[in-house]
């Protein structure tokens, strides 16, 4: 996990290129990909209503959202 903090939007973009710097540098001096796997989950936003549909649907077929 790369952190960073600033206190205005110019320092973050500092902030934010150095930590990616020092992260690439860390990792080529282990010997390490720099990117990480991905986990397979996908976060989204959904209106509510339809999230509360398919909810439904997802029980009435004995299975859960995920499923």
């Amino acid at each position: 996990m790369v952190g960073f903090n600033a206190r205005s939007v110019g320092e973050l973009r500092q902030a934010f290129h150095e930590a990616v710097a020092d992260d690439l540098a860390t990792c080529e001096e282990v010997g390490k990909a720099p990117q990480r796997p991905y986990s397979g989950k996908v976060m989204l936003r959904i209106p509510p209503e339809v999230h509360a549909r398919t909810v439904i649907k997802a029980h009435a077929m004995g299975k859960s959202l995920n499923q």
